[in-house]
């Protein structure tokens, strides 16, 4: 009965894939190491640096508008979002994490274009360190994979002809 299945997985093949990047320059330091992250993913998944294109914005909240102008574009076949919201003493963190994830599911929703959320949420600057390339990885590195992967899956449903 499996064997009847058709199943649907995308690959972790760049080739050929164009890429849409928004960055936001709040917390910048930590920003440009997951910038650095997922350029180099896509790289070594056979991405041309020349199918991406990256766009900076103020902060996390102002990403959601420019990834919708991208999708709008036609130009690319997956969006990421790269920013770092460090909690503090305020409930800021919660308020911009909430909006900016709610907006970029909406996009891919309405547009049919992955829209990769790498905005990254820490309670302290230790955990930013750890997520933007040392002991926890590089969450750039994870939403570039994530967005390749999207990418290639969403051609299975393209119609042709």
């Amino acid at each position: 009965m499996l064997s009847q299945v058709k199943t649907f997985e995308g690959m972790l093949d760049a080739k050929g894939l164009r890429f849409g990047i928004v960055c936001a320059r709040f917390n910048d330091f930590f920003v440009s190491e997951l910038l650095s992250g997922a350029l180099d993913t896509i790289r070594r998944l056979g991405g041309d640096p020349a199918n991406i294109d990256v766009a900076w914005v103020p902060g996390s909240f102002e990403i959601p508008l420019v990834i919708s102008k991208m999708m709008d574009s036609g130009k690319y076949d997956a969006t990421i979002a790269l920013g770092m919201v460090i909690r503090g003493s305020t409930t800021h963190a919660d308020h911009i994490n909430s909006q900016v994830s709610k907006a970029l599911g909406q996009l891919a929703l309405e547009k049919g274009i992955p829209a990769v959320y790498g905005v990254v949420s820490t309670e302290n600057i230790e955990q930013a360190i750890e997520r933007s390339g040392t002991k926890a990885g590089n969450r750039g590195a994870d939403a570039a994979r994530t967005a390749v992967e999207m990418a290639n899956l969403l051609k299975n449903f393209s119609r042709k002809g």
